[in-house]
């Protein structure tokens, strides 16, 4: 005859050496595929096709060297390879670049274009230089026009839209803030040692007007330097704050095709 089952069973102690299992966190696209998104990678390759045929166009009108020397060319290239690499993920349906690469890409294209539209094409700045790219006295002219437009206008632009349209937010923090500076403060070392080891009489000695130390001497363009700086990382903390601010456009997209009968999927990108 066997004992009865007692109705109330104590609770078992805790087996030593074993840890109990913690609740935590998992993506959704840990357990679920991707899905492929082909209207960001489309259009993220075609703003870096036309960001790579504006620098090799500029590359083959003037003096290679100095075209590459420019902060304008060399942002314009480092959005045309990050562009690529986005567009083969989204296309593949692979998780995005890291937001540190993808934030310092529109961080220095916005930089790019407000410069330019701020201070260097702006009639009443004391900084203004037509031609500025090519180093030419007069406004460019031809292939030169076109080309300054989208280095300086269309691919900041269309790097704004890709991150409010067709990237996910919440991605970028604020210590990358203090890190994106680092080019920056490396292109204005570059850039003031090049025009050191130049001869005086060499055209487009220093290459943007307000970082001249021959007109304006090392105190006032380390001042100009300083400025430009604090407003890059102002519009850095800027981009942050939007990003954690701002609505979710894939999102509401992946919810609109749900209520009309697709399935969701979480999107990458």
């Amino acid at each position: 005859m066997t004992a009865p089952i007692p109705r109330d069973i104590p609770d078992l102690p805790a087996i030593p050496g074993i840890p109990a299992l913690l609740p935590s966190h998992v993506p959704a696209t840990a357990v679920m595929a991707p899905v492929r998104r082909p209207l960001a990678a489309v259009f993220r390759l075609v703003v870096a096709l036309a960001a790579a045929a504006a620098v090799a166009v500029e590359l083959a009108l003037g003096s290679p060297m100095r075209t590459l020397s420019h902060f304008t060319i060399q942002s314009d290239i480092l959005l045309a390879l990050v562009f690529i690499a986005s567009a083969r993920r989204a296309w593949t349906a692979r998780r995005p670049l890291p937001s540190s690469l993808t934030g310092a890409t529109l961080l220095y294209a916005l930089t790019t274009g407000l410069v330019y539209h701020l201070l260097l094409a702006d009639g009443t700045s004391p900084f203004t230089l037509p031609g500025v790219l090519t180093g030419e006295a007069t406004d460019p002219t031809g292939w030169h026009a076109i080309t300054n437009q989208v280095l300086h206008t269309a691919t900041p632009v269309a790097a704004l839209l890709d991150w409010l349209l067709l990237t996910a937010p919440g991605r970028l923090h604020l210590r990358q803030a203090a890190t994106w500076l680092i080019y920056p403060l490396t292109y204005l070392v570059f850039t003031l040692t090049r025009g050191e080891l130049l001869v005086p009489d060499t055209p487009a000695r220093y290459l943007y007007p307000f970082l001249d130390v021959g007109r304006h001497g090392y105190r006032s363009v380390l001042a100009n330097a300083l400025l430009i700086g604090l407003a890059i990382y102002g519009l850095a903390i800027l981009l942050v704050a939007l990003d954690h601010a701002r609505p979710n456009p894939i999102r509401h997209r992946a919810h609109h095709r749900t209520k009309t009968g697709f399935r969701l999927q979480p999107p990458v990108g």
